[in-house]
Parts: C-alpha cells; structure tokens; sequence
C-alpha cells in the first residue's frame, strides 16, 4: 500500500460520524427497554435504520453534502474501519469496529448505513445491559470483521459479534460485493429458482452424518440419524433462502452456520464448501461461482 492510499485510510477512519447519521441511527434506537443481551436484535433494526438513510439522503441536502466529503479511493472497492465504539469501567468491557465500504454506489451506501446502525445498536445494549449487571461480574462485547475474499471480482467479508458473559456466543453476517458493479451479491440471486435450497441441504445433511460417522464421536450436529436420542434437538432440515454465504478466492460457495444454529456450542461456526458441479444446473451463470 503506497503512502498516498495510507494516508487517504488514515483520513477516512478519522472521520466522525456525520451528526445527521447519529440522528438518524437514535431514531432508530427509541423502544422500550430490554434486560437481556440478545445481540441478534440488531439485525433486525439494520433494515429499518437503512430506510431511514435513504430517506435522510434524499430530503436533507446537508446531511448529502457531509457524506460527499468523506474521501472515497478512486476505482477501489474494498472495506475499512470507518469508526471504533469503545467501552472500559472495570470487569464490562466493548470494543466495536464499524465498518465501511469504498464506493459510491446508492446500494453501497444502503449497506454502509446498515453497518453504522448495527454498530450503534450494538453499543446502546452493552451500556444498557452493563449499567443493570453486577459490577465485578465479567461481561464483554466484540464485533469487527474479517476479510475472507478479495480479488479484482469479488470482497467477501463477515462481520461478527462475540458477547462474553459467562460463556461466549459468536454471530456472524456476511457480505459479498461484485466489486465491478458495486452491487451485494445475495444467495437467492445466484440461482435461476428456488432449487438450490433442497440440493444444496440435501448435501449438507449427508456431510454432516459423513463427518459425524468418520469423526468417531469428535463431530455432532443435530441432523437425523435414525437414533433414539434425535427427537432431543430440532434436527437440522434444510438452509434458509438468505442463509449465511460467502465466496472463496477460487470462486467457490461456502454456507455457513452460526454457533449453536446446528451444532453445540463447542462445534463454533461450523461451514461447508458446496461443490460447484452439484449445484451447475441450477446457476444463473458461472460468473461468481466457478
């Protein structure tokens, strides 16, 4: 990285969030309140505070000529630290990255929203959740994310949260870009119909019982076997439409599974990479997956 792309990062992880954002996001953040952690809330209120952006963008000409002025790298599409929420008071600690990506497309934009809401929410829970718990008991929050792919095509990145109290819990989102057209790249639209969602659990279902059987005991998940002691969990059956993906550097699909959505806590994040000629047929094109 050349020092004139260093010092145009530096710029842009030192900009503020526009005040208008902020409003924006605290709209967003008016509800009742809640006693429990449950970090999957701000998923939720990632929707609704990206129509409230668009929204802004449209009818506040101040708020657009403020999101004008944030540097963005020239024929560059890749994501970067926009901002970090920090929280230290003893035993409850956060630490939050929020991320942005480079562009200047209107969908982009949309997602860059989603990202600033999601990390505000984020923040707003910990304080409300760290004011009402035991002071010397340890509760901490983490959300970042990760580069999985990035080449001239494709960025693929995942974006978690880990929330530790007592024990820890993982989630995470993901986000592929076709950093040409500068659009997201979601599940359902790789495909010509919904078939995929049956071939691909189908897959899915027989490498999980595979990986169980040759594991000797190491691997479990929750999926059908015939034995006794399956009626103790919901059995996995099949993905969802918009179930978590990402695209590897060799063009290949992964779907992935949060922590204890198919597995025990101990299995993490379990994925599993779906071989491109079991699911040919049923591709739009080959221009993503190959």
């Amino acid at each position: 990285m050349d020092k004139k792309l260093r010092d145009l990062k530096k710029q842009y992880q030192n900009i503020p969030i526009p005040k208008e954002l902020d409003e924006v996001v605290e709209q967003a953040l008016q509800r009742k309140k809640k006693k429990q952690w449950k970090p999957q809330w701000f998923f939720t209120l990632a929707a609704a505070s990206v129509l409230l952006f668009t929204i802004s963008i449209n009818t506040n000409s101040a708020f657009a000529k403020n999101m004008a002025n944030i540097p963005i790298i020239n024929s560059i599409v890749e994501v970067l630290t926009f901002s970090k929420l920090e929280d230290h008071q003893g035993n409850h600690e956060a630490s939050i990255e929020i991320p942005k990506i480079t562009g200047d497309s209107e969908e982009i934009a949309e997602l860059n929203a989603q990202y600033a809401a999601e990390g505000r929410e984020i923040y707003e829970q910990y304080l409300e959740f760290s004011a009402e718990m035991d002071k010397d008991g340890h509760f901490g929050v983490e959300s970042g994310y990760q580069v999985l792919t990035d080449n001239e095509q494709i960025l693929s990145f995942a974006r978690y949260v880990v929330e530790m109290v007592g024990s820890s819990s993982t989630i995470m989102r993901y986000t592929t870009i076709d950093k040409t057209q500068q659009i997201a790249i979601t599940l359902p639209g790789l495909f010509k119909d919904e078939r995929y969602v049956e071939t691909i659990s189908s897959y899915i279902v027989e490498q999980m019982k595979l990986e169980m059987e040759q594991s000797n005991g190491e691997k479990v998940y929750w999926v059908a076997t015939g034995k006794e002691d399956d009626a103790l969990f919901e059995n996995f059956e099949k993905i969802q439409k918009e179930q978590n993906f990402y695209i590897t550097n060799e063009g290949k699909l992964v779907i992935s599974f949060d922590k204890y959505e198919v597995a025990p806590g101990y299995m993490g994040i379990v994925d599993f990479e779906i071989p491109t000629e079991l699911i040919q047929p049923l591709l739009v094109s080959n221009t993503y997956i190959k």
